[in-house]
């Protein structure tokens, strides 16, 4: 392993959960979206990383949940049909939430790994000076 691989790895981690975690925000926002039951449900995003030969990590797409989401009964609502259904995403939010906490833990993680690197690299070089 080179001397800034540790920081590239990192970066590449921090990359993709800056990606999941974004997506994950947008999913949570668009939670109680409602559309008619004529439309498709929002969908919520899906991060796909697949990691790298030489070490790190890459978002190698965003996947589309599913468009059929949940029909609810709101009589009251703008957009309800003649039975008073509207469609809302078929999200968990719980899988949502839980995910949030795994994106943000290893965003730190990627954080402290930069930190750790930097101060390795800053020794090393202080070494080389004297």
């Amino acid at each position: 392993m080179g001397a800034f691989d540790m920081l590239r790895i990192a970066n590449s981690s921090l990359g993709m959960h800056q990606t999941w975690l974004d997506a994950l925000a947008h999913n949570i926002a668009n939670a109680s979206t409602v559309r008619a039951t004529s439309e498709d449900a929002f969908q919520e995003q899906l991060v796909v990383a697949t990691a790298r030969p030489d070490g790190g990590v890459d978002v190698s797409g965003i996947e589309l949940g599913d468009a059929e989401g949940v029909l609810q009964h709101a009589p009251d609502h703008p957009l309800a049909d003649a039975d008073g259904m509207v469609r809302v995403p078929g999200m968990d939010m719980t899988v949502q939430m839980t995910s949030l906490v795994q994106a943000q833990r290893g965003f730190q993680a990627s954080v402290q790994v930069t930190r750790t690197a930097q101060d390795t690299y800053t020794a090393a070089l202080q070494i080389g000076q004297r």
